[in-house]
């Protein structure tokens, strides 16, 4: 079992728009995320990501499927992103101890929020032809 234990990352869209997290404490240059956590033992990257979403962001999603994952180059964590629809809840600052703001942002206004950019897998899945309108 690893040490430091994976981190699932929900990537939250509804009508056209992502949803993003600011970090009471940022780690470096991430200040702003999707809402992402640690996975518990025996629990699966989509229910993790649904768990997140609501103790983060106060939002119910239904996650969809599994992304992708990397090595995250700021963090050094293992992250896996969860492709999630959202589902009700009007987002917030859910948990005040780790979230300090809540934002539905554009695809296209995301890149500016996130230094660095957004993981490839991840754009191309928020900016293909399945892109929501």
């Amino acid at each position: 079992m690893p040490l430091d234990p994976t981190v699932v990352a929900a990537v939250v869209q509804h009508e056209g728009d992502v949803l993003l997290i600011r970090r009471t404490a940022p780690e470096a240059a991430l200040v702003w995320q999707f809402p992402a956590g640690k996975i518990d033992p025996g629990e699966t990257p989509l229910n993790a990501a649904a768990r997140e979403a609501l103790e983060e962001a106060g939002v119910t999603v239904e996650p969809l499927q599994v992304i992708g994952e990397r090595v995250h180059p700021v963090t050094g964590r293992r992250v896996v992103y969860v492709a999630c629809r959202w589902v009700s809840g009007e987002a917030r600052a859910a948990s005040p101890r780790e979230v300090s703001a809540v934002e539905w942002v554009t695809v296209d206004e995301m890149q500016a929020w996130i230094p660095g950019g957004v993981y490839g897998p991840v754009w191309e899945y928020l900016a293909g032809p399945s892109r929501p309108s």
